[in-house]
């Protein structure tokens, strides 16, 4: 049969990161992929969210019903608290709840985005982002920038230019590249969002993942004293575990409302079973304190991935050091094609991310992606043994 398929999945691809995946799975176990961008299993508070779970089915069935499609109002309103910390005020009722913050990214593609419409970001930038912007068929323009953050003139040049219905960011240890924005970068933009009557998409995942106390992270959200301007939406999938698949979002009134009715139409409501779970999980259980062990483990082994780094020769392999996250974001020598590395350290027993898939504009083949958080520690020194082995023995400068 011939199918009639809709324009836009002529937009759709595969990502990059899932077929990576399935090559590793077909390499066998004895691969240590520093490719995906998975928490480490054994730091899950397991004991934890099966008391919570014991919790919901104890408060009878009614806790099994249907729920809101704006989500769980007790769990809406300890959100509401969480982000105070953050300078972030949003009511409960401002508050929306999704399934993971990727729904939230798709959500609001849908009630903004029409064919043509320009969305601004960085170069590079997180790969699942930029796939549900294109499934709108949006066009992406990237905004030139550095380890601080996008360049104002340049920022402010495409805002002219292209008038785009949002830009999107991840201003704090950001996907794929772990850079932290400057404090006058972030404002920076937001001056310009009020300027140009732009729409920030602020997307902050890892922002909890901080290995360095004493410094502070606003949130452009956090600045917007006006609320007009920042959507923000973060998620519980590297705090707590990935597969309650719960995230938040909120923003201006107008645009969160559109959120929820769309979302109505999409999946009535995201899991309210998990919902309450979750809740129950954040009123008995010390997150804050499980999110410095997290920070404090995720030091430790970001740390042994940095110190075998540094035993090659920077004309090889350069990076910057993370502040918090889950990456480390390495150029090698520019002769050299990431994609082709990748097939031969694959020979030596460990994998890691082209960098190319994640650029919006003139992608960088030199470039790849290391996360340091899914494998324990002594793998991560067996598999960078492997790794800059295999750089070492199959990089050939000149």
């Amino acid at each position: 049969m011939s199918y009639r398929f809709a324009d836009r999945t002529k937009m759709f691809k595969t990502s990059a990161i899932r077929e990576i995946g399935g090559i590793i799975q077909r390499k066998g176990s004895d691969v240590i992929s520093f490719a995906g961008g998975n928490p480490h299993e054994p730091y899950f508070p397991t004991a934890e969210i099966q008391q919570a779970f014991e919790k919901v089915f104890a408060s009878g069935n009614a806790s099994l019903q249907y729920g809101m499609t704006t989500g769980y109002m007790p769990l809406r309103g300890a959100i509401s608290e969480r982000v105070k910390s953050k300078g972030i005020q949003a009511k409960p009722e401002e508050i929306l709840l999704t399934t993971g913050s990727q729904q939230s990214i798709d959500l609001l593609s849908r009630v903004m985005l029409s064919p043509g419409d320009v969305v601004l970001t960085e170069n590079p930038t997180f790969l699942a982002a930029t796939q549900a912007f294109e499934s709108y068929e949006a066009k992406l323009v990237a905004v030139e920038g550095d380890i601080d953050g996008m360049y104002p003139e340049d920022l402010e040049q495409k805002l002219k230019q292209h008038q785009p219905k949002f830009v999107y960011v991840v201003p704090t240890f950001s996907n794929p590249d772990g850079k932290v924005w400057s404090e006058e970068r972030r404002a920076a933009l937001l001056e310009l969002a009020y300027k140009y009557d732009t729409l920030i998409l602020e997307d902050d995942p890892y922002g909890d993942i901080q290995f360095h106390e004493e410094e502070k992270y606003t949130p452009i959200a956090a600045m917007d004293e006006r609320k007009t301007q920042v959507v923000y939406t973060s998620s519980f999938s590297k705090t707590v575990v990935p597969s309650l698949r719960i995230g938040w979002v909120t923003g201006p009134e107008a645009v969160i409302k559109y959120m929820s009715q769309i979302k109505e139409a999409a999946d009535l409501m995201s899991s309210p079973l998990d919902q309450q779970a979750l809740y129950y999980l954040l009123r008995d259980m010390d997150l804050d304190a499980h999110i410095r062990m997290l920070s404090k483990n995720y030091y430790q082994h970001m740390s042994i991935m940095r110190d075998y780094l540094n035993t090659l020769d920077e004309n090889l392999v350069s990076w910057v050091e993370p502040k918090g996250g889950m990456f480390i974001w390495a150029k090698v020598h520019e002769s050299i094609n990431a994609t082709e590395l990748l097939k031969q350290v694959l020979e030596h027993g460990v994998a890691f991310i082209p960098g190319g898939p994640f650029f919006v504009e003139n992608p960088q083949e030199n470039t790849l992606r290391l996360n340091f958080t899914h494998p324990n520690p002594e793998k991560i020194k067996i598999g960078m043994e492997r790794l800059t082995a295999a750089f070492k023995q199959s990089v050939k400068l000149g």
